[in-house]
């Protein structure tokens, strides 16, 4: 969600969904960069909304696109068959879709269906009773949490095993599907919203939300992987960011990113206990981010997560942001920064769900699945002894290069 600032001599009212609450400064980016004003009261009540609500953009465009549809220029490549479908479309970076999409992949009906499965919409989510009321979890609730949460994490690790230069982000989609089905879980993200995947795959400038499509995968890429399961009635989501093949290894920016996004959440998860206020991991995030010269993407935070996918509470990622509440034991939500190696804009790709920097600056995120206890915290989708990945540290070459060190701090003045 973006914020603005609301002027204080008149209240406005959500625009949500059913919705009646009051707001603050919450507005919907698109709405922003379209000069339009939409004011929720909340990002969940946003998420909620999204469906009904992007509508209104396609009537803010220029209508004359409509009467005269500009030529599609990219055709098909003549030894893969494919192309870019939006090839009018202002790509901030070198990034392009590859199309056509494989088929919705299906789920047996004898695994248990979240209530999107077939819609798009989940109703769960939109119901506006106590919509803002934290859950907290009984003991049964939080082993069927750490259940999701641990199968989640070993499909995770089988897809990371599966990068390398050459591999498309659809097979990585595969991989997840298939890995989901024998676990007896769902993939959260099929048909949420209808989104098209089961995993959201986000290569270099591609914040989050990236659609698994035909590109290979080539040397010195980083890709986040973002895995959610449905199991037993539970989401557990996690996601790591990886390095393709050795050259993005002996990238120092793309480690530097890389690995400020992993230090940030590892930083952020140390003051999660019983009384923090959820407003407090944007600013141990944002203070790290800037000594590695990076930035926090600030439209996307972290989300309660139990029965349903996302809900309340709202975790920000940047400082001095706003949100509302403090974490109780038994209380599970996620923490996921994005952190960007220039800009914290963003712009979405025509897709409706591809988020990227508005500069074209690499970005990278890690997410955990957090249950707060009666004394600390405990990190539900916790990295295995074998899982791939893991840090790395910055290339010798980097050292004492412009200020920066080997670990990947910037050296101020």
């Amino acid at each position: 969600m973006a914020t603005t600032e609301a002027p204080a001599s008149r209240q406005r009212k959500c625009i949500g969904v059913d919705c009646d609450n009051d707001v603050g400064s919450l507005q919907c980016p698109t709405c922003l960069k379209l000069g339009k004003e939409s004011f929720f009261c909340s990002q969940d009540c946003f998420k909620k909304s999204w469906s009904e609500h992007k509508t209104l953009h396609k009537s803010q465009r220029n209508p004359l696109t409509t009467l005269f549809p500009p030529k599609v220029v990219s055709k098909p490549d003549p030894a893969s068959g494919h192309f870019n479908p939006y090839p009018t479309f202002p790509f901030t970076g070198p990034l392009r879709p590859a199309y056509p999409l494989s088929p919705l992949r299906e789920v047996p009906k004898s695994i248990p269906w979240p209530d999107y499965a077939i819609g798009g919409t989940p109703k769960s989510e939109q119901i506006f009773v106590n919509r803002n009321k934290i859950a907290i979890l009984d003991e049964k609730e939080q082993d069927a949490m750490r259940k999701v949460c641990r199968l989640a994490r070993e499909v995770l690790d089988v897809a990371a095993r599966e990068i390398k230069p050459g591999v498309t982000t659809d097979w990585i989609d595969q991989v997840v599907h298939t890995a989901c089905i024998e676990r007896e879980s769902y993939p959260s993200p099929l048909n949420y919203y209808h989104f098209p995947k089961s995993v959201c795959t986000s290569p270099n400038e591609v914040i989050c939300h990236g659609i698994p499509d035909q590109r290979p995968l080539v040397d010195g890429d980083i890709l986040n992987i973002d895995v959610t399961l449905y199991h037993g009635g539970f989401h557990g989501d996690l996601n790591e960011t990886y390095y393709v093949g050795q050259k993005a290894l002996a990238d120092p920016d793309s480690v530097r990113v890389v690995e400020a996004a992993r230090d940030s959440l590892d930083e952020a998860i140390k003051i999660v206990k019983p009384d923090m206020l959820f407003r407090d991991p944007g600013r141990v995030i944002e203070k790290l981010a800037k000594e590695r010269g990076c930035s926090v993407i600030k439209t996307y935070c972290g989300h309660g997560i139990n029965q349903l996918f996302h809900c309340a509470p709202n975790v920000p990622h940047y400082a001095k942001n706003k949100a509302v509440g403090k974490a109780r034991p038994g209380m599970c939500f996620t923490i996921e920064p994005m952190i960007s190696l220039g800009t914290y804009k963003d712009k979405t790709w025509p897709d409706d769900w591809t988020s990227v920097t508005t500069d074209g600056s690499r970005t990278a995120q890690f997410e955990h699945t957090l249950l707060v206890t009666e004394d600390g915290v405990e990190v539900l989708t916790a990295r295995l002894k074998d899982s791939p990945g893991g840090k790395v540290p910055m290339p010798a070459a980097a050292d004492g290069v412009d200020g920066q060190k080997a670990d990947g701090r910037v050296e101020t003045k």
